[in-house]
């Protein structure tokens, strides 16, 4: 498969996981400088690595927000408590795994994890609450 449609592909799955605006909104954060940092990240990181089999879209997000909790990266948590839930994890889950993180972490990272997923569940369920009933 050529870059192209890794990055084609990668896209496409970051925008149903995150949604077409806020993958826009990363896109565009840093400007012509980080438009070759954006492609990678397109490409390879969901167009090839996110896209493979042998693992869930949802088991991936699982270890993503146990990695970015575990490294203490609030930003990145966040992007990823969001496709988390896009990719059908329940709260509860999460908060099982950000348990996890603290005692294997530490309390600074915990702390700093629960209070994103806090602001991340809060976020989603406002929103939920704004859509339109079927």
């Amino acid at each position: 498969m050529d870059t192209e449609e890794l990055y084609r592909r990668g896209l496409e799955l970051r925008q149903k996981m995150f949604g077409a605006q806020a993958v826009e909104k990363r896109t565009q954060a840093l400007g012509e400088f980080g438009a070759p940092l954006q492609r990678i990240i397109n490409a390879y990181v969901y167009g090839d690595v996110w896209s493979r089999g042998g693992l869930p879209g949802r088991e991936r997000s699982i270890a993503m927000v146990a990695m970015t909790a575990a490294l203490n990266r609030p930003a990145e948590l966040k992007v990823h408590l969001h496709g988390a839930l896009a990719n059908g994890c329940s709260a509860e889950e999460i908060r099982e795994v950000l348990l996890l993180v603290t005692l294997y972490c530490g309390i600074p990272a915990g702390n700093d994890a629960h209070r994103v997923a806090v602001e991340v569940l809060e976020e989603a369920q406002a929103a939920a609450a704004r859509a339109p009933q079927d």
